[in-house]
């Protein structure tokens, strides 16, 4: 029985198709990943690319944020046949150490003879190097670039390819969706002299609209990954954590104190698990 891998820079993912779907780089927040779909995807083209093969698995490579995984990542980490791999983010958010992750891993399941084809999803040429040496253990290397792939992935990267795919919008959209950047709404101005202090009914009917504002974002598989998170961790994961803090420090027109920021988080856990799209499908 002969086994096919497949690798997979999630940052050169989210970033073509971003670019793809829009014609520009999105942040992160302002996309949406279908994990179970985009493994579908993954794994209909390696067998298409391994005729005979069977998948052992889909490397998935990304970076943490300093506060811990995603709900997304943590949603992709327990799907059946999926490996997550994970670097670590600098002070610019940018990933650092996927690259060697994916040549080592490469290496090393080509070297034991586990895979005899490898698709890879990556642009860059740091990984060329994994390839090469793939190549000579006799791995067949099937590279997948998004549209437009000639200026998102390496030339040299490309040349070195057994096979080259390119997926476009049409593919892309079937597990990658834009979503319209979170907005703001600062609390108006007091009026009087000086800075006024809010009284705590204000700063809780400020936390509670929040709330109920992140309450009407949530997709039902925002839900579902919420579920899955909880299952290994308590807390907000930090792509929810993050906004909600950030929209009652502008409502408060300054930093919250630890407290309230302990207040704001369970609240809004306890209004998501209070949801019945929550409780429902739990």
């Amino acid at each position: 029985m002969t086994y096919s891998a497949v690798f997979v820079d999630a940052g050169y993912l989210f970033a073509q198709g971003s670019v793809a779907l829009t014609g520009a780089k999105r942040n992160r927040s302002e996309l949406r990943l279908n994990e179970a779909a985009a493994v579908a995807a993954l794994d209909k083209l390696v067998h298409q690319k391994s005729e005979g093969c069977r998948l052992l698995r889909i490397y998935w490579y990304d970076a943490p944020l300093h506060t811990g995984m995603t709900a997304q990542q943590s949603s992709l980490a327990v799907l059946d046949r999926v490996k997550m791999r994970l670097g670590v983010l600098n002070g610019q958010g940018q990933q650092k150490g996927v690259d060697s992750l994916i040549v080592t891993d490469l290496i090393e399941l080509a070297r034991n003879r586990s895979i005899t084809d490898a698709l890879l999803v990556s642009g860059d040429e740091d990984v060329r190097i994994g390839a090469q040496i793939a190549q000579n253990y006799g791995v067949s290397i099937h590279l997948l670039g998004i549209h437009p792939a000639r200026g998102s992935q390496s030339p040299l990267l490309r040349q070195e390819a057994d096979t080259i795919t390119e997926w476009d919008a049409s593919v892309v959209g079937t597990f990658l969706s834009a979503v319209a950047a979170p907005s703001i709404s600062a609390r108006p101005p007091v009026s009087g002299e000086g800075e006024a202090i809010q009284s705590s009914a204000q700063e809780g009917e400020i936390i509670a609209n929040v709330i109920k504002g992140l309450l009407a974002e949530l997709s039902t598989k925002d839900l579902n990954d919420l579920r899955t998170f909880w299952a290994t961790k308590p807390g907000l994961p930090p792509e929810l954590d993050r906004p909600m803090l950030g929209r009652c420090r502008d409502g408060f027109s300054r930093e919250l104190t630890p407290n309230e920021r302990r207040s704001a988080r369970a609240q809004f856990v306890e209004a998501i698990k209070a949801l019945p799209a929550y409780t429902a499908s739990a």
